[in-house]
């Protein structure tokens, strides 16, 4: 009896000690709300403000020193509108204007005073004529080295680009334009001519092509039958023939107000 005693008794000790273990375990086991680490609060810096990258340019008609010196054409004479400087968010027209045979050589002076560059006074956009070396063409890859640069260091629109010569320079155009066709809004060749093969890849561009009919340097043939090639493309170009006035078309076209409200109207 008294060992049935003791045994009961341990058994009562043994099931209160699991009771007091497992209230214990429970206890600790409850759950500890754990609160996220407080962050900083980001601090916003605001942008920089936009630095001013339109250089200035000298107003009016300043001969410049091409800076890639690989190719042929060595300088140019630039035209820069009297608000350029003022308005920083313009972007300008520009016109690439190739001379003649005359003005050829190594003094870029003789550029100064000849076609468009001797009426650029006032004009709004900017004019290009680079010099052609003495006994040389115009070279495409030494155009395409005065192209690049020129877009790279003005704040033109390359949505208005245009490209206008005479003889030699006219010539110029008709070859430049039809290599390049994508760089150019439309184009003014004077007193010049190219090759009929040239239509198929002109036959899109905006032209205005204008000759004298007793031309005696330059045959008057030499824009018919770019005219006449070209329209049978379809292009809508459009053709200025003066009855009179020899080898010089130029100077009654670039006096023409109406020749420069069509010109700024062709974008591409």
């Amino acid at each position: 009896m008294k060992k049935r005693a003791i045994k009961i008794l341990s058994h009562v000790f043994v099931l209160s000690a699991l009771a007091l273990f497992s209230c214990s375990k429970t206890e600790t086991s409850l759950p500890v709300e754990v609160k996220p680490p407080v962050k900083d609060t980001p601090v916003v810096v605001p942008p920089p403000p936009p630095k001013d990258t339109v250089k200035s340019q000298t107003p009016g008609i300043t001969a410049v020193k091409l800076d890639n010196q690989s190719g042929t054409i060595k300088n140019y004479q630039l035209f820069i509108p009297a608000d350029y400087n003022n308005k920083k968010d313009t972007k300008w027209p520009v016109v690439f204007f190739l001379h003649g045979v005359g003005e050829r050589g190594t003094d870029i002076n003789q550029v100064k005073n000849v076609g468009i560059m001797k009426v650029a006074s006032g004009k709004p956009f900017l004019i290009i004529a680079p010099q052609c070396p003495s006994d040389e063409w115009w070279n495409l890859k030494s155009l395409e080295i005065l192209y690049k640069e020129v877009m790279a260091k003005y704040n033109v629109d390359v949505n208005r680009v245009y490209l206008t010569g005479l003889s030699m320079g006219g010539f110029g155009v008709w070859d430049w334009s039809a290599a390049y066709p994508e760089k150019f809004a439309a184009t003014i060749p004077i007193c010049g001519g190219g090759n009929a093969s040239y239509a198929t890849k002109l036959k899109d561009m905006p032209i205005w092509d204008f000759h004298c009919a007793d031309d005696p340097t330059v045959n008057v043939s030499n824009s018919r039958d770019m005219v006449k090639a070209l329209k049978a493309v379809g292009s809508k170009i459009l053709y200025t023939e003066y009855p009179t006035g020899g080898h010089d078309a130029w100077t009654r076209t670039y006096a023409n107000a109406e020749v420069y409200t069509w010109l700024l109207q062709q974008h591409k």
